[in-house]
């Protein structure tokens, strides 16, 4: 092809498809200003009604990752190509990742819905999936535990949202419940008396609702229950050291215990 057949075929392309491409590059920048645009608001708005941190980036991505996708379709539309062939490519795309990343996608579900919902905040003592533990970290995929000897224990968060989460903490008070078993021979009143003062004598026990009685008899023993609230960081710590007192001050006054089958 001659230089000069070469020049005419490019200035028809260009006066058929010029325009066209003038009016697709406009529309590229004023799309590509309008997502910087719109990102913008959404973070001030996602920070003026506290969005958790963790969910803040992905909210903003999901969101600006659409419109650029929506802005290329559109732009692609205008030159002649039809989005059908992208949908059903995007969309094929899509359910094989969706098969081979439904678990990740569980649990990022689980982790959405508790950044959201917060039936547990950081340093909320939980039991949930048979661990107890305090929360310290809470992600996208997963939380973090850390148990009262120390273990890390780390529970995907699709497993953690759709079992019962029970949360310690969240009450502010938690109550501490044990029994004792005495010999027939005790004087009722007498232990009960001694077990009240031991109560009053064990620090960090809430005052409110103490309670200590007969709740049940045995062949060869009755049983004593005692009920008190302590704040639950200190649920383990009072539980010894009141249990300890109790049958060190029974001991003392002479309180029979029952003798060993």
């Amino acid at each position: 092809m001659k230089l000069e057949e070469l020049y005419k075929v490019a200035t028809q392309w260009l006066i058929i498809h010029g325009s066209i491409l003038l009016i697709s590059f406009i529309i590229l920048l004023v799309g590509l200003k309008l997502i910087k645009v719109f990102g913008m608001r959404l973070r001030n708005r996602m920070s003026r009604r506290k969005v958790h941190s963790s969910l803040q980036p992905f909210f903003l991505s999901l969101f600006i990752t659409g419109l650029y996708a929506v802005l290329v379709i559109v732009v692609l539309d205008i030159n002649g190509y039809p989005p059908t062939v992208f949908s059903t490519i995007l969309g094929g795309f899509t359910v094989a990742v969706g098969l081979a990343l439904s678990g990740t996608f569980q649990n990022f579900a689980g982790g959405v819905l508790i950044l959201m919902l917060k039936p547990f905040v950081l340093d909320d003592n939980i039991v949930a999936q048979g661990q107890d533990g305090v929360v310290t970290s809470i992600q996208i995929f997963y939380t973090v535990l850390i148990t009262p000897d120390n273990k890390t224990i780390i529970i995907p968060n699709g497993k953690l949202f759709n079992e019962v989460i029970v949360n310690v903490t969240r009450e502010g008070k938690r109550r501490l419940d044990f029994e004792v078993r005495l010999a027939y021979a005790a004087d009722i009143n007498k232990a009960k008396q001694v077990m009240l003062d031991a109560i009053k004598s064990t620090e960090n026990i809430l005052p409110d609702n103490v309670r200590v009685g007969l709740i049940g008899l045995e062949i060869d023993s009755i049983r004593f229950t005692i009920n008190v609230w302590v704040e639950p960081s200190n649920f383990l710590s009072v539980k010894i050291a009141l249990m300890e007192k109790i049958i060190t001050n029974l001991g003392a006054a002479g309180i029979p215990f029952p003798k060993a089958g």
